[in-house]
């Protein structure tokens, strides 16, 4: 499971990526030399304050991000296929 977050660097608004998956949660994605297809979806409730924890550790400003809109920024769960 890899994981990615719709900051949009706390814009109002959803990134257009976001709303794409919405429509079409397969993709193909590379990260550094891995590349793999996968399921996108967004953390349900009950999973999302973990997986915020552990992005906000490796980019502390995403919490910045959250305190720059109202919205709550999505994590978006990658489930490898």
């Amino acid at each position: 499971m890899d994981l990615v977050v719709a900051s949009k660097g706390g814009a109002p608004q959803h990134p257009e990526w976001y709303l794409n998956l919405s429509q079409n949660p397969e993709v193909e994605v590379q990260i550094m030399g891995d590349r793999f297809k996968a399921r996108a979806r967004t953390a349900k409730p009950d999973e999302r304050p973990g997986m915020w924890e552990t992005m906000t550790k490796v980019w502390p400003a995403y919490d910045d991000y959250q305190r720059k809109t109202e919205r709550e920024i999505p994590v978006v769960v990658l489930e490898r296929i």
